[in-house]
């Protein structure tokens, strides 16, 4: 029996990891919050023992990392590919940690269209949906989070992609603006979320709308509930009105954590468009998986 392959998507705050057998079956998983940042310079060997030890201890024929473990600021600089890429692009572009061993796949840029963006790790994430098929060939993706990724694939490669920093936005608002106080509410669905929603929607102008949230309290209006649920409303609904705007087709695959990914699929639904929702952890997965088999 071959020995298992490690796969893990190592982000920025948390990591996530599989020990997958033959045939690709899940034989463990563990997750935590030592993403990129708590990793001190020269402690990626030991934080991946750490991750081994927590998938039972087995010795991996190989590792394979996707996500900021291949930033410049973590294990490798693992680079960026050019768009369109495909699944074969990351394999044959791997950086290899300890060669033989340890794999990171790179990102991939995008520079034909207006100004450049990048992404890295949300690549693996569409690529293997794609794989897997969860996701067609030619498709139109959403990958919600602190930098939400609107991607278009064609012919079963990323073709473009648009960041919007809605999550780290909202993360700034909370613990750094004026508005922080009525902002440490729970967001969830609900009447004070769709109303910011359909407002986001509807003027695309968030930056304009938020200090709405502040006024309601001081001028005794009392129109907004929960603040934190209207912010998020008025992100999330002007992120999805810029990133619609770059593809006419129905379904939008939205990849990622179900919570959020909720919050985003109903934002979609909202302005017409079909939500199909995708799990991000099979995603990866079946992404890393496949470019693990590239290589045997």
């Amino acid at each position: 029996m071959a020995a298992p392959l490690l796969l893990a998507d190592w982000g920025t705050s948390s990591r996530r990891a599989w020990l997958v057998g033959e045939g690709g079956a899940v034989l463990a998983s563990a997750s935590d919050d030592r993403g990129m940042l708590s990793i001190a310079p020269g402690g990626w060997e030991a934080a991946l023992a750490e991750l081994r030890r927590a998938l039972g201890g087995a010795e991996p024929r190989l590792s394979l990392i996707a996500g900021m473990a291949g930033a410049d600021r973590g294990w490798r600089d693992a680079g960026y590919l050019p768009c369109p890429a495909a699944i074969g692009d990351l394999a044959r572009g791997l950086c290899w940690a300890e060669p033989g061993a340890v794999a990171i796949v790179p990102g991939l840029s995008f520079t034909r269209d207006g100004p450049a963006d990048v992404m890295r790790g949300e690549e693996t994430q569409v690529l293997g949906a794609i794989a897997a098929g969860l996701v067609p060939p030619d498709a139109f993706a959403c990958h919600p989070g602190t930098h939400t990724k609107w991607i278009t694939a064609r012919g079963g490669q990323v073709a473009a992609f648009r960041t919007v920093m809605t999550g780290e936005l909202f993360a700034l608002l909370k613990a750094h603006s004026i508005l922080a106080g009525r902002l440490q509410e729970a967001v969830a669905a609900g009447p004070d979320f769709d109303a910011g929603l359909e407002r986001g929607l509807a003027t695309g102008e968030a930056i304009a709308d938020l200090f709405a949230v502040r006024a309601d309290a001081l001028s005794g209006a009392g129109r907004i509930g929960n603040g934190a649920a209207y912010a998020s409303g008025l992100l999330i609904g002007a992120d999805v009105r810029a990133g619609l705007a770059m593809s006419a087709e129905r379904d939008v695959h939205i990849i990622g954590r179900p919570d959020l990914a909720a919050l985003y699929a109903r934002a979609i639904e909202k302005s017409g468009r079909r939500a199909v929702a995708v799990d991000g952890g099979e995603a990866v997965v079946a992404g890393l998986r496949h470019i693990a088999e590239t290589l045997a």
